[in-house]
């Protein structure tokens, strides 16, 4: 006598394969980390309107340009493995998005101590949620560059 159970076979569900498993994962916690980072910021914003300038945010669209700049060039094109072989431009732009995520975690922790911390403010979690935007964003932005495998 065989049961119903015998038959059922479960639906494969795409990010449970063993061989993508790893780029998933890693994508879900780089997208976490640059999403924490961001409320971080909008949670400092909305708590303490009057003590966050309007040109701290511009951190953040630097840190989000980071992001996207050194994730969407290839370890393929960093190695001259592309089409034409020249990767001077890629690798320029990589280090560009590399400089520009460092600027913006070191330019976050200048505010932090000059405007928050040294400074006789009331409150310091602007400064803080700003900080940790921006390294949030970073660590994201490492965590998917380095994380994920790319097929050749």
């Amino acid at each position: 006598m065989t049961s119903c159970l015998e038959n059922f076979r479960p639906s494969s569900c795409v990010w449970f394969e063993l061989d993508i498993k790893r780029n998933v994962l890693v994508s879900m916690l780089a997208g976490s980390l640059f999403f924490i980072g961001w409320w971080f910021i909008i949670d400092a914003h909305a708590k303490y309107p009057s003590e966050m300038k309007n040109t701290y945010h511009l951190l953040g669209v630097f840190g989000t340009l980071s992001f996207v700049m050194v994730n969407s060039v290839t370890n393929a094109q960093i190695r001259g493995d592309g089409y034409n072989g020249d990767n001077r431009v890629a690798r320029g732009f990589l280090f560009l998005g590399f400089v520009m995520g460092f600027a913006t975690v070191i330019s976050a922790s200048w505010i932090l101590f000059a405007d928050f911390i040294a400074a006789d403010v009331k409150h310091h979690w602007p400064g803080v949620g700003l900080f940790l935007q921006n390294i949030f964003i970073f660590i994201g932005s490492l965590t998917y560059k380095f994380g994920i495998v790319e097929e050749l």
